[in-house]
C-alpha cells in the first residue's frame, strides 16, 4: 500500500501519510483516498465544535479566577486549544484534486 491514514492524538483525527506524489497515484486510488479522507474531513467542524466548548468553559473558569497562576494556566489553555482548532481549519480546507490522464 502506498498510503494510509495516521490517527493524529492531538488533532483527534486521522491525516494522510502519502508515500509517493499524488499525481503518480492511479486516478482509481486517488479516489479511494479521496473518498476517505472526505469521511475524515467531514467530521472536523464537529471536532472544531467540541473543542469550542471546552475553550467557553475555561473562559468562563477565567473569569471567575482569582489566583494568578491558575489564571495564567487557563490562559495558556485556551490559546493551546485555539491553536488546535487554527490547525484543523488548515486541515478542513485541504483538498485535492484527481488528476486527468
Amino acid at each position: 500500500m502506498q498510503y494510509r491514514f495516521i490517527h493524529d492524538q492531538r488533532l483527534g483525527i486521522s491525516l494522510p501519510q502519502l508515500e509517493i506524489e499524488w499525481e503518480n497515484y492511479s486516478p482509481a486510488c486517488q479516489d479511494v483516498i479521496l473518498e476517505k479522507w472526505e469521511e475524515i474531513r467531514g467530521k472536523i467542524p464537529e471536532r472544531i465544535q467540541e473543542i469550542e466548548n471546552i475553550i467557553n468553559k475555561k473562559q468562563a473558569m477565567l473569569d471567575k479566577e482569582e489566583d494568578f497562576e491558575t489564571s495564567c494556566r487557563l490562559n495558556l489553555e485556551i490559546a493551546e486549544l485555539a491553536s488546535l482548532i487554527n490547525d484543523l481549519w488548515i486541515w478542513y480546507r485541504t483538498t485535492q484534486h484527481i488528476t486527468l490522464d
